[in-house]
């Protein structure tokens, strides 16, 4: 989808973070803008600021997990624009950094409600108009925690990893039935984001009380992610250039983090050989991997990425 200008682009967690940085790359190339969050004053005020700055937006309040929220975020907006071209199924919760074992079901079930179901809603809502059209192009956020794992991140992990299968599968899908419907999927590394704060969005039926102890274990993880937030993550307005590029190009896999891609890469090898797996580094210049299965190409500008055809 190389001419953007006038089309009407639908972003989800669109009040900050990367779905906001992706809301001001989108205007700058012209798009008339729907903003959903669940997170209503941060959602206006972007809004308001897009508007100033001579952009058409119209801002929905939605809670992705709620498949009537996606759903009505759809029909408002073909009822205003008539039309819709441009989907980022963007919204997403990290989990509180405990153990599997002891995680209560309640934080498996807003993870998954949110940052998969909530990819499931968007494509389900609006493939439909999509497909008639024949014109478009989705982009789903995953993470590279959907292509290998960190400890204390299950229900995060297992839900990036749902949406990345998901999104390749929505590829193969469209393809086979000979639409021009682009499908993106968006895999960053550590990012300037709120997403370190995601409780204070947690809706109510997925809330919980935590014991001492676990407060402790959560305050540990959460600051040395907040940590890692402060030094060495990446702005979000180079994510959302890396995912304009992307819509453009109809480029599947977006890697915004080329340092992360050689982690994958050895996981795959260990995979194929039949090893034990072995825990990732965090930070991704910990890694060592051989020279000849690092994926080559790969800058800030133009980030790495593995084969789309024969790879592991």
């Amino acid at each position: 989808m190389e001419e953007l200008a006038g089309r009407v682009a639908v972003i989800t967690g669109a009040a900050s973070g990367i779905g906001l940085a992706m809301a001001q790359r989108f205007a700058r190339d012209g798009m008339k803008l729907v903003l959903a969050d669940i997170e209503r004053p941060a959602l206006e005020q972007a809004g308001e600021a897009l508007s100033r700055n001579g952009t058409e937006v119209l801002t929905l309040p939605t809670d992705v997990s709620l498949e009537a929220d996606v759903t009505a975020l759809a029909a408002t907006t073909l009822e205003t624009f008539g039309d819709v071209h441009l989907v980022c199924n963007n919204a997403g919760v990290g989990s509180r950094g405990l153990p599997i074992a002891e995680l209560p079901l309640l934080d498996f079930e807003w993870v998954l409600a949110v940052n998969l179901f909530g990819v499931i809603h968007g494509m389900r809502a609006f493939l439909p108009h999509l497909r008639a059209t024949g014109v478009g192009h989705i982009v789903n956020t995953a993470s590279m925690s959907g292509l290998y794992n960190l400890p204390r991140m299950g229900p995060y992990n297992a839900s990036k990893a749902a949406v990345v299968a998901l999104s390749e599968t929505l590829r193969f899908e469209l393809a086979a039935e000979g639409s021009e419907v682009g499908v993106s999927v968006l895999c960053p590394g550590w990012v300037r984001t709120n997403i370190s704060m995601s409780d204070r969005n947690r809706q109510e039926r997925f809330a919980y009380a935590l014991d001492t102890d676990q407060m402790a274990q959560v305050a540990v993880h959460k600051a040395r992610r907040r940590e890692y937030l402060r030094t060495v993550a990446t702005d979000p307005t180079h994510v959302a250039d890396q995912v304009c590029e992307a819509v453009k190009t109809n480029r599947f896999y977006v890697f915004t983090h080329p340092a992360h891609v050689p982690i994958f890469v050895e996981r795959a090898r260990r995979i194929l050989a039949g090893e034990d797996p072995v825990e990732p580094p965090e930070l991704a210049d910990e890694v060592v991997v051989r020279s000849e299965e690092r994926p080559v190409g790969g800058s800030r500008d133009r980030p790495a990425q593995l084969p789309k055809e024969g790879a592991p």
